[in-house]
């Protein structure tokens, strides 16, 4: 099954300091701490982006914000290094199969395309947002 998550723009997989920081700021196990400093960049970026400014002129901000995560003993800053699968990840869940006579299977994600993160929908709850655009995340059928 491919995804379209490229929001029509012809680009795949997206900003990934863009994804990793809408995946720390969608946890609720409070795991981003920061400092002042910290906060007020995540304010600009998010301002910026939905703005409109692309997430790849804005690389001298997420450089200032991985330092501040490094500093703020946030070993992998932006990155999504990890040495074990952690229990439950938001952007990997297993996708229910789609048979014949089953309804059409999509996905959720990113709302303006700028990033890869892409989640299973859950039918019984609202859409989860985009913490960082201040959006739902945007359906897209599988094909």
């Amino acid at each position: 099954m491919e995804i379209e998550a490229d929001g029509g723009s012809g680009r795949r997989g997206g900003h990934a300091r863009l994804e990793e920081l809408c995946r720390r700021l969608t946890d609720t196990s409070g795991s981003l701490v920061l400092g002042e400093r910290g906060l007020r960049l995540v304010d600009s970026l998010t301002s910026e982006l939905r703005a409109g400014r692309a997430p790849e002129e804005l690389d001298d901000t997420f450089d200032e914000l991985e330092e501040e995560l490094l500093a703020a003993g946030h070993s992998a800053g932006l990155g999504s290094y990890r040495t074990t699968p952690p229990p439950f990840t938001p952007g990997f869940q297993r996708l229910p199969i789609a048979g014949r006579g089953q309804p059409p299977l999509h996905v959720l994600a990113c709302p303006r395309g700028h990033c890869g993160r892409v989640e299973a929908p859950d039918d019984e709850g609202p859409h989860p947002g985009c913490r960082i655009f201040d959006q739902p995340l945007r359906t897209v059928p599988l094909r």
